[in-house]
């Protein structure tokens, strides 16, 4: 039931700019806080980001601080990562994930299938 649809990736030159969007349906997306975790080629996964259900309290992880911004449409069920400066290590897919996911190894919550994001010269 749970949908998470993401969407907006692609082939980027490092200090260009890219918007995420998920679409969310089959839950009642505006009580759900919201992250996006990224899986790293050869690394892993790795948490970008979250907000809380109204959007007032945002966190990013440092290697994303200040060039990311998270942010939620709840009246369209959709949360966007505005993505800016982007870098080659940004390259990795991007997921929409429902909760707070600190430690996304843990795989907790209900998870998009990712959309690629591709940082090269």
């Amino acid at each position: 039931q749970v949908q998470l649809v993401e969407s907006g990736g692609g082939l980027v030159h490092p200090g260009g700019s890219l918007r995420l969007s998920c679409a969310a349906s089959g839950f009642d997306f505006s009580t759900y806080a919201m992250s996006w975790v990224r899986q790293i080629p050869e690394k892993g996964l790795e948490w970008v980001s979250d907000i809380t259900s109204g959007g007032g309290t945002i966190a990013y992880a440092d290697s994303v601080k200040g060039r990311f911004t998270i942010s939620r449409d709840n009246a369209k069920n959709t949360l966007y990562l505005q993505m800016n400066s982007l870098k080659p290590e940004d390259t990795a897919v991007y997921y929409c994930v429902t909760g707070r996911i600190r430690i996304p190894t843990l795989r907790q919550g209900d998870w998009g299938r990712g959309t690629q994001v591709t940082v090269s010269s």
